[in-house]
């Protein structure tokens, strides 16, 4: 069990920001990727269709005998954690919200705290209702980012069209008197520097990648499931292969890979 891959998945090629912090921080673990590239961007769908694909791809997965399931996704994991827990039965499941939310209340509790991420992020409200839940003085602002993942998966970083849509967002009203930004898309860990430098110090930009796999570092060990072996396999599924998605993906995950496709909905 231990030697069992870990599952990650996401609607594209973001949430290999999460499996680039896991393997550096479990560099023992196996991985098994999946991105539902014929899918994206989840956020832009339906509550059904996004859990419709969660759970195919979790089934996927269970059948490559994964054990533990990262969705690595916000818009996934704000209306589809609940049906992916159901499927994947004792094996344990990690959504990329929960633990953000968990540090940042404690880090935070009496701050502004701002939330940008995918219209589906965003419409669930999940952040809002999960921050007052455990702390109800908690002031939270939130705005859809609609053009910053496409704008990333197609490499525009630290360029000047990207300083310009990045300034758009973060001049918005709505995050005026925020301290704390959480950076609820998987994507976006790739323009944490280029937001940090917008704000010159004066907001707190929280790096949601580092807390999420900090958890599920510490999970697992509690639960006796990491690997104990050195000798390790990344393997990398897509629903829809193209060569830019690969070239795309090897930038995500900071090293080379090999995308295979799998059509899960054939």
């Amino acid at each position: 069990m231990k030697k069992s891959p870990i599952g990650i998945f996401d609607s594209g090629i973001g949430g290999l920001t999460i499996a680039h912090a896991l393997k550096r921080k479990l560099p023992n673990e196996n991985i098994i990727y999946f991105g539902d590239t014929e899918h994206l961007p989840y956020g832009e769908k339906s509550k059904t269709a996004i859990q419709n694909f969660s759970k195919k791809i979790t089934q996927f997965l269970l059948e490559k005998k994964c054990k533990a399931i990262i969705i690595a996704c916000n818009s996934a994991s704000s209306v589809a954690y609940e049906c992916v827990k159901e499927i994947a039965g004792n094996t344990p499941v990690f959504n990329v919200i929960h633990p953000v939310v968990d540090k940042v209340v404690k880090q935070c509790s009496e701050y502004n705290i701002g939330v940008i991420g995918t219209k589906a992020t965003i419409q669930s409200n999940i952040y809002e209702i999960k921050i007052k839940a455990l702390c109800s003085s908690a002031k939270v602002s939130s705005l859809a980012t609609p053009l910053l993942a496409p704008m990333i998966e197609e490499g525009f970083i630290n360029e000047d069209i990207s300083h310009t849509i990045i300034a758009n967002y973060l001049s918005n009203k709505q995050l005026a008197h925020i301290d704390h930004l959480i950076l609820a898309c998987t994507h976006y860990p790739l323009i944490h520097q280029e937001i940090k430098d917008y704000y010159k110090g004066t907001v707190n930009v929280i790096d949601s990648a580092k807390i999420v796999v900090e958890h599920i570092a510490k999970q697992l060990k509690k639960d006796n499931l990491l690997n104990d072996s050195n000798q390790t396999e990344y393997h990398f599924y897509v629903s829809n292969y193209t060569e830019s998605f690969e070239k795309s993906a090897q930038f995500f995950f900071q090293e080379d890979l090999k995308l295979k496709e799998v059509k899960l909905w054939d």
